[in-house]
């Protein structure tokens, strides 16, 4: 199977076993014409996006199990989204030049990571009673993915952002699962924690590779989608540490933890218990 052909299996099917395909099944990396990106990727009904809204349970609530479950459902769709936006980033963004090619190469790795935590939440879920599919899924990562014109902009937002962010939301739910002796879902955050770092230290290396004579914090910002700011970077508490681990400067690491906007996530009372 070629990249490409990978690639489309797992954007643009609609069942969910082929979007855990391995990458192990590539065999060729040939040239391939890129395609345009689908307003919304291939899923079937059970797990298609939806408009009704369901609350992301509150921590002081994570003792039930059912609310557990809950939670973990929003993860595991988040770690699809990524699936199929890294897919899509390989099929449907610009090919520039080599170092493109091998970014996109590079890519497989974290989709097999991301396909890896997909599992781990699915299994978890279901252990607690709750199927996925069985909890509304929202397409907000998709709809901002649409933004971005080429790869340097899909590292800016996914890894630099969406992922950075997750640094702090799997450290911070990793300690809530242990408070509440839930320590099997706690070994999986901490899974999903160490395989972050890799996968923001990734974005790091390539947009430090395309900034040229600016700085990190001047180009990632400018590669941003509109309406997403570097409030979205991080949560309810800051990880140095991780950020540190996944190469990131002191100055930048200092400027997200510094940046304020009326992005209402890391200020709510709740995060406070």
């Amino acid at each position: 199977m070629n990249i490409d052909e990978y690639a489309r299996t797992l954007l643009f099917s609609t069942n969910l076993e082929d979007k855990l395909l391995s990458p192990k099944v590539i065999s060729s990396f040939n040239s391939f014409e890129i395609v345009d990106r689908p307003l919304s990727p291939g899923r079937d009904k059970l797990i298609s996006f939806s408009t009704k809204q369901t609350k992301f349970p509150k921590p002081k609530t994570l003792h039930i199990p059912e609310r557990r479950a809950t939670a973990l459902h929003f993860f595991a769709n988040h770690e699809l989204l990524a699936i199929e936006m890294m897919a899509a980033a390989i099929l449907c963004l610009p090919t520039r030049n080599e170092l493109d090619l091998k970014a996109k190469k590079g890519l497989l790795a974290t989709i097999a990571d991301e396909q890896k935590h997909f599992l781990l939440y699915k299994k978890r879920m279901e252990n607690l009673g709750l199927e996925f599919g069985g909890v509304s899924l929202n397409d907000y990562f998709w709809k901002k993915f649409l933004e971005v014109d080429n790869l340097d902009g899909f590292f800016a937002l996914v890894s630099l952002t969406f992922e950075a962010a997750n640094l702090d939301f799997a450290k911070f739910y990793e300690n809530i699962f242990n408070e509440v002796e839930d320590f099997e879902t706690e070994k999986i955050m901490n899974i999903v924690y160490e395989d972050e770092i890799s996968h923001v230290a990734y974005g790091r290396n390539w947009l430090n590779k395309w900034r040229e004579d600016k700085s990190l914090w001047t180009y990632y910002n400018e590669l941003l989608p509109e309406n997403v700011t570097p409030a979205r970077a991080k949560a309810m508490m800051f990880d140095q540490d991780a950020r540190l681990r996944a190469g990131l400067d002191q100055d930048f690491i200092d400027k997200v933890r510094n940046y304020e906007d009326d992005f209402v996530v890391t200020n709510r009372k709740e995060w406070k218990k």
